[in-house]
């Protein structure tokens, strides 16, 4: 028996709900890697370094739930996705792995010694697990809206004819640095809602000034770039958004412009780009007139208009192909089946308010500023 959602309803609630984890992970882990990236440069003391560490050190385990969570929705609700990004992209997901690997090795490393050395050479181990993740997901970001070298032959089998520096062209650097502009205005945030008002406080709010112009500037200038550089992939023909998933049934080709095209066909997407330039906007007001609710508000808004800018302006295109357009997945052509769409579903709806639930009371918790006086007297802080 079919299940009773509408499996075009299905694909569509799944594409929404990807990128839902995407955002989650930008909103949670994506402050962790902002406030590590930013650790060498607003804390100039190991007291400093160590409150600004321990701002991030009781939630940032949990909050790569969403990074987790993310993979596993795209490996069982879009496995065409999956299979060609992970293996398209090995490399530069091998480079950000050991990029977050060396985030947990820092935290609980650091503190085994109290020799200054020992500890600067961790920070900056620590600074590079959360400055080449931010980097590397917004090159990646950049690639897919320029289309990905792979192809699909006609056992459905993928080739990918790219290389890792390959990667890092100009579009792609751009989205790159956006990427870190955004999560360091998320990070510089945080630690001006997290840190005892005083010098780090005052350091992080100067480089969530510069974060948020940036933001705001690397966005402008990144819209330019599609709407100059005629970035775009269209659909040809008819689509059976109730058919199966195999990239052949659908007809794809380059075409310069086109991921301006649903702003035309829907206009109440432009909120998407809005919040993308009004958030690192709020944030700076809030910087500026020491409003850290309203600053991390703003920087939260921003990442989710950001992001959502992308999603839209590809729909349906998930990961177009620069080398054979044809070859592109897309919402209708790239999920899974009927059936499996809906289980997910159903086990994503009894799971997901519980993660969430969990999540805020756990931040309900350990609720509070983190002082000079705490990591000075307390054992168990980092």
């Amino acid at each position: 028996m079919a299940p009773p959602i509408d499996y075009e309803i299905l694909r569509l609630i799944w594409w929404a709900l990807l990128g839902v984890l995407l955002i989650g992970f930008a909103l949670t882990d994506g402050f962790d890697l902002g406030t590590t990236a930013l650790l060498p440069f607003v804390a100039k003391d190991d007291a400093e370094r160590r409150m600004v560490i321990n701002s991030i050190g009781a939630t940032w385990e949990g909050n790569q739930v969403w990074f987790i969570l993310g993979g596993g929705a795209i490996f069982a609700a879009w496995p065409f996705v999956y299979a060609v990004s992970f293996s398209g992209f090995y490399l530069a997901m091998f480079l950000v792995l050991s990029a977050l690997i060396l985030r947990p090795v820092g935290f609980k490393y650091r503190s085994k010694k109290t020799d200054p050395v020992w500890r600067a050479r961790w920070d900056w181990a620590l600074f590079i697990g959360g400055f080449v993740p931010a980097l590397v997901f917004g090159v990646a970001v950049g690639n897919v809206l320029t289309g990905i070298p792979f192809r699909l032959d006609g056992d459905l089998r993928a080739f990918y004819e790219g290389s890792l520096l390959g990667l890092f062209h100009p579009f792609s650097l751009l989205a790159g640095l956006l990427s870190v502009a955004m999560l360091v205005l998320h990070g510089a945030s945080w630690l001006a809602i997290k840190i005892e008002r005083g010098p780090v406080h005052d350091r992080a709010a100067r480089f969530g000034r510069i974060a948020a112009i940036a933001s705001i500037a690397l966005f402008a200038l990144g819209g330019l770039f599609v709407w100059k550089g005629g970035l775009g992939f269209r659909i040809e023909g008819l689509v059976d958004p109730h058919g199966p998933s195999n990239p052949h049934f659908t007809q794809s080709v380059a075409v310069g412009g086109a991921w301006l095209d649903n702003y035309a066909r829907h206009p109440w997407m432009i909120l998407a780009p809005l919040l993308g330039f009004l958030g690192p906007a709020l944030a700076l007001l809030g910087i500026i007139r020491a409003k850290e609710a309203l600053a991390f508000g703003g920087s939260s808004l921003g990442a989710v208009g950001i992001i959502s800018t992308v999603g839209l302006s590809m729909f349906p295109f998930i990961l177009p192909s620069s080398i054979d357009p044809a070859s592109s997945l897309t919402v209708w052509n790239a999920s899974s089946s009927h059936v499996t769409l809906f289980i997910m579903l159903v086990a994503t709806a009894l799971l997901l308010p519980v993660v969430l639930l969990y999540t805020a009371w756990v931040y309900k918790v350990l609720f509070g500023r983190v002082t000079r006086e705490q990591v000075g007297s307390n054992p168990d802080f980092y």
